[in-house]
């Protein structure tokens, strides 16, 4: 329990009134003198009384208050926060419950009015829901406590600080992980994550099964067994899956309640999620602005281990220099790997860009997965039906080729392109590493 050791004392709304009927009779007073008698002693016998009940209110004691709200949120996403207060005295008392929840959550069912009995606890809940990623201190609560002829409300403070973690929204691996389960991935837009007798490493000897390649078949063991033998694959595993996550000014953009790099977050722990199952080490990377690396690794803790790695950061206002990053890949990535570099494209970052994919392209397999505003494709499907739209719609759909001509260039230098819409992107870019893993580029 911590009690300030100067309590604030607010007017109630029942003292106000009095004021209010006091300076009436004030008014009347100077309309009608002979009223006078009775204004002075009505004016001293409730500033006595004021007094007197703010002296007794300051004497009362703290409730005790205690706080409950999840060790870690995800951004986005309601939880309850449960706030329970005691009051230790011999008497009863009524208060008024504020508790300081952090700017970077919204909450609502605050604040709450309680009445305690003497030596009684009642605990009461309230809705919060992050909207931004990083650490969210909650301080001590405030509690209005009303005065015993409740003319006054003493402001305290009870209970202690408290500390949660926003992480990136990560209902979306817990789904991928409850449709893998039960082998429903289709649901989500997910491809088969895997594909009979095909793919680069070699996993058993099998009977021929109807539908198996003719290339499948092993001859020799189907000689030796007399019956047709296929040999069955499966995806290579112990690859390297690096993570470039553009942190610059474009990435602040918005389409909905996340911003394009909180979406680009989600699309990251999510590939992350998936590869580690395919067998493959996963690693981040940051650029523009923020300088942080996580090792490849292909640990259960992985997942984890990027979420604590990246939760806490914002765009900034740098620009993206793709070239430097490039750089900064080279020297900690020795072994090839399969580099994603998620971004919001421009045609200007063309003299940073395309040296920065040849450099990546000497050693690696390179994937470049850009965010597209979804006004633009709003723009183009709206009906035209006014000369502005039909300078918007003109003007997007420069835009576009525009987008399409630089993303041909990009893919004439090696790399493989993806522009989506930032809801899209997530399933999008497994997708694509699944085809990759696939046809055995990686």
């Amino acid at each position: 329990m911590k009690i300030g050791a100067l309590p604030r004392l607010v007017p109630s709304k029942r003292l106000l009134l009095a004021a209010a009927a006091l300076f009436a009779l004030a008014v009347a007073v100077a309309v009608v003198p002979g009223l006078q008698p009775l204004w002075l002693p009505l004016a001293a016998a409730l500033a006595v009384v004021a007094l007197a009940d703010a002296a007794a209110g300051a004497r009362l004691p703290t409730p005790e208050l205690a706080r409950r709200v999840p060790a870690s949120l995800a951004l986005g996403v309601s939880v309850e926060v449960t706030l329970r207060v005691a009051n230790t005295s011999g008497s009863a008392m009524r208060c008024e419950v504020y508790d300081h929840h952090p700017p970077t959550v919204e909450s609502e069912g605050l604040p709450q009015r309680l009445a305690l009995g003497a030596r009684e606890w009642r605990e009461l809940r309230y809705q919060i829901r992050p909207v931004a990623r990083g650490e969210a201190r909650f301080e001590p609560a405030e509690l209005r406590i009303d005065s015993p002829l409740r003319m006054w409300q003493i402001k305290r403070r009870s209970g202690e600080a408290t500390v949660t973690l926003v992480f990136p929204n990560f209902r979306a691996l817990a789904r991928y992980t409850l449709l893998a389960t039960d082998n429903r991935l289709s649901q989500i837009g997910v491809l088969q994550v895997r594909r009979r007798g095909e793919g680069m490493e070699f996993h058993q000897l099998r009977e021929y099964r109807q539908g198996d390649s003719q290339r499948a078949i092993d001859w020799k063991a189907t000689s030796r067994a007399g019956k047709l033998i296929s040999r069955e694959y499966e995806d290579e595993k112990d690859q390297r899956v690096l993570l470039v996550i553009d942190c610059g000014r474009r990435m602040q953009s918005k389409d909905d309640d996340l911003s394009h790099f909180d979406h680009a977050l989600n699309a990251a722990l999510l590939l992350a999620h998936v590869a580690l199952r395919q067998g493959d080490a996963v690693g981040v990377i940051t650029m523009a602005g923020e300088q942080r690396f996580c090792a490849p690794r292909k640990s259960v803790a992985a997942v984890n281990a990027i979420l604590k790695r990246v939760y806490d950061i914002e765009p900034t206002l740098a620009m993206p220099d793709y070239h430097l990053a490039a750089q900064e890949v080279m020297l900690r990535m020795r072994r090839r790997a399969l580099v994603i570099v998620l971004t919001n494209l421009r045609d200007e970052d063309d003299d940073t860009l395309l040296p920065a994919l040849k450099l990546l392209r000497s050693k690696h397999l390179v994937v470049l997965a850009s965010l597209r505003e979804a006004i633009i494709g709003r723009a183009l499907s709206a009906r035209v039906n006014s000369f502005d739209r039909a300078v918007t719609h003109a003007a997007a759909a420069d835009y576009l080729a525009l987008r399409e001509r630089s993303f041909r260039r990009i893919g004439a230098a090696g790399a493989i392109c993806l522009d989506v819409e930032p809801e899209r992107l997530a399933i999008a870019l497994v997708n694509r590493y699944l085809d990759l893993k696939r046809s055995g580029r990686l």
